[in-house]
């Protein structure tokens, strides 16, 4: 339960970070941003739950080498190392994912994961994708949050 608390609060932190500029000249900028990256985002094809549980199953997948995971998540250049140390971990443990209840809008995708270990099922657990260059990636939040579950922490 402890993993499950620690998973739901670095998610939970992670998603409360962010601020509002009211600088008028930011609101003119960021409208015109905005309607690039909507355009964008309106091009990205709705994923399927199969199709983000496989990310997830492959991002566990201890014979997958570090950096071939890396590439499954937004800038996961940045979390290597930690991938490599999860890897460790899951030599001889059994993780599997499934995806549900799967919501996307635009180039942002949610979902619940159920999440099954030796020790257990987690239900229900949030997890976050986004659609880059082509792709459905795990979000560095979601990737942090299993990161954390394999005792591999993201720094802050």
């Amino acid at each position: 339960m402890a993993i499950v608390g620690a998973a739901l609060a670095v998610t939970a932190t992670l998603a409360g970070c962010g601020s509002e500029d009211k600088d008028s000249t930011a609101t003119t900028s960021s409208s015109s941003v905005s309607a690039t990256t909507t355009t964008a985002a309106a091009a990205a094809p709705a994923p399927t739950a199969e199709q983000l549980q496989a990310t997830l199953n492959a991002f566990a997948d201890p014979t997958k080498p570090a950096s071939e995971k890396a590439t499954l998540v937004v800038d996961g250049d940045k979390r290597v190392a930690l991938i490599e140390q999860m890897n460790k971990g899951l030599a001889n443990y059994q993780v599997t994912f499934a995806v549900s209840d799967v919501q996307a809008t635009g180039d942002k995708a949610d979902a619940k994961v159920a999440v099954t270990s030796p020790h257990g099922t987690m239900p229900n657990l949030p997890m976050s994708w986004q659609y880059v260059d082509g792709t459905w990636k795990i979000s560095d939040a979601a990737a942090c949050s299993i990161l954390g579950m394999a005792r591999a922490a993201c720094q802050p």
